[in-house]
C-alpha cells in the first residue's frame, strides 16, 4: 500500500488500525490521518517498540488490508 493509498483511505482503515493496535487512542488515529511516519511514531510511543518493529508491523497490517 503506498502512501497516497493509506492517506486517501484512512477513514476506512481507521477501524482496522484500532483493532490491530488497541493502545492507539481515537485522538491518536485522528492525528495520524493516514501518515505512515506519524503512525510509526505513535506505535513506538504506545508500545515501546523500535522503529524497525513498527515498520514491520505496519507492512504486515498493510498487506492484510489488500483484499
Amino acid at each position: 500500500m503506498n502512501r497516497d493509498t493509506l492517506e486517501g483511505n484512512w477513514k476506512q482503515l481507521k477501524g482496522s488500525a484500532k483493532k490491530q493496535w488497541g493502545k492507539l487512542t481515537d485522538d491518536d488515529l485522528d492525528v495520524i490521518e493516514g501518515q505512515r511516519e506519524v503512525l510509526a511514531g505513535k506505535l513506538q510511543e504506545r508500545y515501546g517498540i523500535s522503529r524497525e518493529v513498527a515498520e514491520e508491523q505496519m507492512r504486515a497490517w498493510e498487506a492484510s488490508q489488500r483484499h
